[in-house]
């Protein structure tokens, strides 16, 4: 990380990717080079999972605070980034030109100070932040800007960048951090179990003394199981979490449905449900969560099993408060996805409102959210909807189908067919008539065959359907 950060003071761009499994200490490497990048331009951005569908959103939260600079870049990036942030209408960006944008962005900045950028949690990141981000790594060169990312897994669209593969303690280590952490004497027999189990990873040998009892830490029958280090994490979180008062586990639960970590938005939500600022306290003296200057969770295990912790019908009350709390004219798309996830059954509002976020997010070039909000969409039209009023006509399956094939077209099967309703449109506004695709299936060379695919899907006869339908 000196090296780095040395590197770029110098003039020299550089890029790092740090990878391990949960608890190793990524982010604690990402934060000790935060803390030694002095005089630097620090720029941060962390993926979240429910998120991973809206497009360019972990790019809009790294070049937020440079947006400032978007007059400086020339006109086909201005209009392009502009599209991508939602600070703009238009045709879908290209993400080329998206990608030289922020390279410019970060030129333009690094002229000021060096700009260290910081992405944690990167293997959540939505795909077309991922593949721009990647873009700028590969081009950066003289910028004075240096890359910092962070992920569990390898990341596709990060491949071939500089790796940094972080590896758990040796014994001796664990077994001084186990230590230096633990209050009572520890059985000899319990301390090397512990010491074997947790395989060097730091979170875990860390978050023992919380998880065991005295029995077990002073070596009863009652021994841990024998599990991977994520599933004993998170077993250990999700008794911590059911220790919090009642107010205070639903404050906890709505500030892990709410991505955007807006303290102010995780307020006003909780406080829909009873659960006011003062009951997120407990959750905040217990270590598990940080309310300012934005709400985040001490390790994302931590977001993920206190959301699992709460029941569905909590879970729909959560997302039904955070609609309620969200600006439909500053974020109407976050909004429509919370109200998709309290809706308890087929909702034609709910599904109309979804598919105007598709044709938002696919007009910013999301072809993958697109696609995902279409299928909720879908999932949320009510098959008694051709019976009634037609809602608006709207493009929907056909943009599923663009944008994803699979899982929202079966795979194709040789010398069969199916049949698949979508309407087709040549504008993202609807047409005056959907229609009826039914699609087919051909052979393929023998070559295409041994690369794994087994055919192609092509249109055979067109009818006229009505829009319920084709959305069904």
């Amino acid at each position: 990380m000196k090296e780095l950060l040395d590197s770029v003071c110098n003039g020299r761009s550089e890029v790092l990717v740090v990878r391990g499994e949960p608890g190793i200490g990524k982010t604690t490497l990402l934060d000790q080079a935060v803390e030694r990048a002095s005089g630097f331009q620090v720029a941060r951005a962390t993926g979240v999972e429910s998120e991973m569908e809206l497009p360019y959103a972990g790019l809009h939260q790294l070049c937020r605070p440079m947006l400032d600079r978007l007059a400086l870049l020339p006109a086909p990036q201005q209009e392009a980034a502009s599209s991508a942030f939602g600070l703009a209408g238009g045709r879908s960006p290209d993400r080329f030109l998206v990608g030289l944008a922020v390279l410019s962005l970060l030129s333009e900045a690094s002229e000021q100070a060096p700009v260290l950028c910081v992405i944690d949690d990167a293997q959540w990141l939505d795909r077309a932040s991922a593949q721009v981000l990647a873009f700028v790594a590969r081009r950066l060169l003289a910028e004075r800007v240096g890359l910092l990312f962070a992920t569990r897994e390898r990341n596709e669209d990060l491949q071939r960048l500089p790796e940094l593969l972080v590896e758990g303690l040796a014994d001796a280590d664990a077994r001084a951090l186990l230590a230096s952490v633990l209050l009572l004497p520890l059985d000899e027999g319990v301390r090397e179990r512990i010491v074997a189990e947790a395989h060097g990873n730091p979170l875990a040998l860390v978050e023992w003394s919380d998880f065991l009892s005295p029995a077990e830490l002073a070596g009863g029958f009652g021994l841990p199981a024998l599990r991977a280090v994520s599933g004993r994490l998170e077993d250990g979180f999700r008794r911590r979490l059911a220790d919090l008062p009642v107010a205070t586990q639903r404050f906890v639960t709505v500030a892990a449905a709410e991505p955007t970590g807006d303290p102010a938005l995780v307020s006003r939500a909780a406080a829909k449900l009873g659960a006011g600022e003062a009951n997120g306290s407990p959750a905040v003296e217990a270590g598990l969560v940080e309310l300012w200057p934005k709400v985040s969770f001490r390790h994302p295990l931590v977001r993920s099993v206190a959301y699992r912790l709460a029941s569905i019908d909590d879970r729909r009350a959560v997302h039904r408060a955070l609609a309620e709390a969200t600006d439909p004219d500053t974020d109407p798309d976050h909004r429509a996805w919370h109200r998709a996830l309290a809706a308890p059954g087929p909702d034609e509002e709910v599904a109309a409102e979804l598919e105007r976020s598709a044709v938002r997010a696919r007009a910013r070039g999301g072809l993958a959210a697109a696609a995902s909000l279409l299928e909720r969409s879908a999932a949320l039209t009510p098959r008694s909807a051709g019976s009634g009023p037609s809602p608006p006509q709207r493009p929907t399956l056909r943009l599923v189908r663009s944008s994803r094939p699979s899982p929202c077209l079966p795979p194709p099967r040789p010398d069969r067919s199916t049949s698949s309703a979508a309407p087709l449109s040549n504008s993202s506004e609807g047409i005056p008539r959907p229609l009826t695709v039914t699609f087919g299936t051909r052979r393929i060379s023998s070559s295409a065959r041994r690369n794994g695919s087994s055919g192609s899907t092509c249109c055979s006869r067109v009818t006229p359907t009505s829009t319920p339908s084709a959305r069904r």
